[in-house]
């Protein structure tokens, strides 16, 4: 006999995240169940509502199913759900706040499983008397620790994926999204299955460029980006979804040029070192296992001391807002004494110091002196120092050093022509996606009849190409510095030849 007459139902289905809804196919199997129990039992659902997030947190997702019930319009009797973890994973005291709602609006909650029960009983009926504490539901006690279970299996699940992943990024691995300029690849390890991060195709050359080209320091900050943006710079695309329906599409986040916020956070990350340094490892700096984009000597350089890489003992050391070294002792460098604490005293051998005492008029003396070892050496600042300059012009340079500064001249244009023909080569790459982009949206607009969507078409055809017109003509730039270096080595020599 079917224990249910006909009745209007909702039917609750909900997932842990949107990636799991989108991804997998729990929904769709929660749906299909309860499709085939409420034509077993004769309920007519009138309509299925999905979520896509957490029931662990203090606003519960059906909440909004719960208000739909509550509107006598909808004629709602029943509220269908799988099973409880998959109403609420709250805890008892959530489960039986949202229960009640539902009980007071006469909509009785029930699962496939049959854990809920609906029946009441009331131990003075035999004498035909009732009171609120003689009724009451023999499955509640059932219902409240399957409610509790699936608050401790929540803690369950996370301490044993959370556990695992710190573990595994202590160990050097990847459990993240991958930051700009890598790619998160599966390979087969010593620990199984797992992720590290790979140079991206496209990306990559980009990041390596903005370091590069700050640790020169010969452009500012807001040249290096402008270069950057000219090699077709873009920040990822992410989708942007409906808050109240995961799989709806409402907008997109991104696609936009470096900017200098963004550009220093990418200099200050010490993971493009190959090094991560987060919560998950006590902020203490891990060696990754797989390379970085650059090497630790270029991170620094970029740096400028704001964030310093050191390998001591075998292991990482990150110093942040570090202090200059020559900040460390007051005035070591001095412009105004460039040969203080280099050149030593002719006396006991030790560097000089450089300072200006003060005549009785105010006047101020600037000389190097050595006055702290039992003997005193002072001679003026000016005097010393054409004394140094008279010394430099009498050098001469030998033959071999000649030959040798013309091979270091060489060697550093070799350099930056590499950096220039790879440079080229990401601006070609870059121009073949675009190229591709155009030919796209060329045959896109053959099929368009709205004024509207061809409107639209036309616009991105027009960015795109301007787009590659830039590209096109920064690679012209860049081969433009390829210079005759015959030309820069005979130069470069007749200067030295006067020295010899």
């Amino acid at each position: 006999m079917n224990p249910y007459k006909i009745e209007n139902a909702v039917a609750a289905i909900r997932v842990s995240s949107t990636k799991q809804g989108l991804q997998g196919d729990s929904p769709q199997a929660q749906k299909e169940q309860i499709e085939q129990f409420a034509k077993a039992h004769n309920i007519n659902v009138k309509k299925f509502f999905i979520f896509m997030e957490s029931a662990s947190k203090e606003e519960q997702p059906v909440q909004e199913a719960i208000d739909y019930c509550k509107n006598p319009k909808n004629d709602i009797q029943l509220f269908i759900i799988k099973s409880i973890d998959r109403f609420t994973r709250g805890g008892s005291y959530f489960y039986d706040h949202m229960k009640m709602q539902l009980t007071h609006y006469g909509v009785r909650l029930i699962d496939i499983y049959g854990i809920i029960g609906n029946t009441e009983v009331n131990t003075l009926g035999h004498l035909g008397i009732e009171f609120p504490w003689s009724v009451y539901s023999p499955t509640k006690k059932s219902e409240i620790l399957e409610a509790e279970r699936a608050k401790d299996e929540i803690r369950d699940i996370l301490s044993r994926m959370i556990g695992a992943e710190i573990r595994y990024v202590r160990m050097g691995y990847r459990v993240r999204p991958s930051p700009y300029g890598y790619m998160n690849v599966k390979i087969d390890t010593p620990n199984g299955k797992r992720v590290i991060l790979k140079p991206h195709p496209k990306e990559a050359p980009l990041i390596i460029k903005m370091f590069e080209l700050r640790a020169k320091k010969t452009i500012s900050d807001e040249q290096i980006i402008e270069e950057v943006n000219k090699m077709g710079y873009k920040s990822r695309v992410n989708l942007l979804r409906d808050p109240k329906d995961k799989t709806v599409v409402i907008g997109e986040r991104g696609g936009i040029k470096l900017a200098v916020k963004r550009f220093v956070e990418y200099i200050r990350k010490p993971i493009y070192a190959g090094i991560n340094d987060e919560k998950w490892t006590n902020d203490q700096p891990v060696k990754t296992k797989f390379d970085g984009l650059i090497s630790i000597e270029l991170f620094n350089k970029a740096n400028r001391g704001k964030v310093v890489l050191t390998e001591e003992n075998g292991g990482i050391t990150i110093y942040k807002n570090k202090p200059e070294e020559w900040r460390l002792k007051k005035c070591v460098k001095n412009p105004d004494y460039p040969y203080k604490r280099y050149v030593l005293c002719p006396t006991c051998r030790y560097p000089l110091y450089g300072s200006a005492s003060r005549g009785r008029n105010g006047t101020r003396y600037p000389a190097y002196h050595c006055n702290k070892r039992n003997h005193y050496f002072r001679i003026p600042a000016e005097t010393f120092e054409q004394t140094i300059k008279n010394f430099v012009s009498r050098v001469k340079v030998t033959q071999e050093g000649v030959e040798k500064l013309k091979q270091r001249v060489l060697s550093k244009w070799q350099d930056n022509l590499t950096i220039g023909q790879r440079d080229v080569q990401t601006i070609d790459e870059k121009i073949a996606e675009l190229e591709s982009q155009k030919k796209l949206i060329g045959k896109q607009m053959m099929k368009f009849s709205s004024d509207e969507a061809i409107k639209l078409a036309e616009d991105n055809l027009k960015e795109v190409v301007q787009e590659i017109a830039v590209l096109n003509e920064n690679k012209n730039k860049q081969e433009d510095k390829n210079i005759d270096m015959t030309i820069v080595l005979a130069v470069v020599g007749e200067f030295l030849e006067t020295l010899v």
